[in-house]
Formats: C-alpha cells, sequence, structure tokens
C-alpha cells in the first residue's frame, strides 16, 4: 500500500510540476476554459452530459493552466463550486418524488418516482420524463392500491417535478458560471 502511495504521490507531483502548464498561454486557456464553460451549461439542459461536473472540470483546468495568479481562482471557490454540483444533483434526483408528494401521492408513488427516473435515464430523452410518470403511476397502483384517478394525478405530479427539477438545475449551472467569472475577475 504504501509503494502504491508513493508511485500516485510522484506521478501527481510530476504532473502538477509539469512545465507545459504555464506555457498554454492565456489566450489558449480562456478558449480551452469557455469551450468548457458552454459544454457545461449545454449539459445543465441536456441531460446526457454532466454538465455541472463539466463547469468544475473547467474550473480546475482554468486554474492548472493559467497557476493561482494568472486564473484569479481561489482554492475556496472549488468547494463552492462542488457544493453547488452537489446541491443540483440532489435536487434533480429528489425532484420527480417531492412533486408527487406536493400532488397528493404517497410514500410509494414517490418511490416510484425515484425508480422511474433512474430508469428513464437509459431512454434518452422520452425516459426523463416518462420515467418518473410511470413509476410514480405503477407503484401508487400496486403497492399504495390507489384508484386511477389519483395513481394518474400522482404520476402527473412527478413529472410536474421533474421538469422544476431541470429548471433548478439550469439556474445552479447559470450560477456556478456567474461565480466561476466573479472569482476570476472580481473576487481572487
Amino acid at each position: 500500500m504504501e509503494l502504491a502511495w508513493a508511485m500516485w504521490d510522484t506521478a501527481w507531483q510530476s504532473f502538477l510540476h509539469w512545465g507545459g502548464w504555464g506555457t498554454v498561454g492565456t489566450g489558449m486557456a480562456w478558449l480551452v476554459t469557455s469551450c468548457l464553460l458552454i459544454a457545461g451549461l449545454v449539459g445543465c439542459i441536456v441531460p446526457i452530459l454532466p454538465g455541472h461536473l463539466i463547469i468544475v472540470l473547467a474550473a480546475v483546468a482554468h486554474r492548472l493552466m493559467l497557476g493561482r495568479e494568472g486564473s484569479g481562482m481561489e482554492w475556496w471557490s472549488f468547494v463552492i463550486l462542488t457544493l453547488l454540483m452537489a446541491t443540483s444533483q440532489a435536487i434533480e434526483f429528489y425532484a420527480g418524488a417531492a412533486g408527487t408528494k406536493y400532488f397528493g401521492g404517497t410514500k410509494w408513488g414517490a418511490w416510484g418516482a425515484i425508480i422511474g427516473g433512474l430508469v428513464g435515464m437509459f431512454f434518452f430523452p422520452v425516459g426523463l420524463l416518462a420515467g418518473p410518470l410511470i413509476g410514480s403511476f405503477v407503484f401508487e397502483k400496486l403497492f399504495s392500491k390507489q384508484e386511477l384517478k389519483p395513481a394518474v394525478v400522482s404520476g402527473v405530479g412527478s413529472m410536474v417535478g421533474t421538469v422544476a427539477g431541470m429548471g433548478v438545475k439550469m439556474v445552479i449551472g447559470a450560477v456556478m458560471i456567474t461565480w466561476f467569472f466573479v472569482d476570476c475577475f472580481w473576487v481572487g
């Protein structure tokens, strides 16, 4: 284990002290960073791309390419960006279930929305909305023994919650990008 750690540490130090980081140039660094930020914003809208993760990686790449002084990025900005990313993921994960509960569904409908959302990810793009809807409806009918109308309302609630979660995800992505620029130009 000690040998593995020593090898990892040596590789990491080599990576950090590679002479090419400072020679990338400011223009190229901003071009790469801008492309990653745009891809991250698109990923906040298109669920196939991990948008928030790409935004965090853009900030890390920017700092690595330009260094502390050239990038203006403070270490605590990475903490803020990571917390925003985690918050967005949690909201997106539970949004369908929250919609189900808000529309009067049971805990079974909420669990169905969560499981349906997970399964629906594999059937992009229709599955993103249909997964929580179908999951909530099926769980309400099978496990909660709801009648047709309350089960349908619960399913629609999960779909409304999922759409609201996507909206929150886009807003948090925009906040992350705004924070990146604020830190680069005004804070750092």
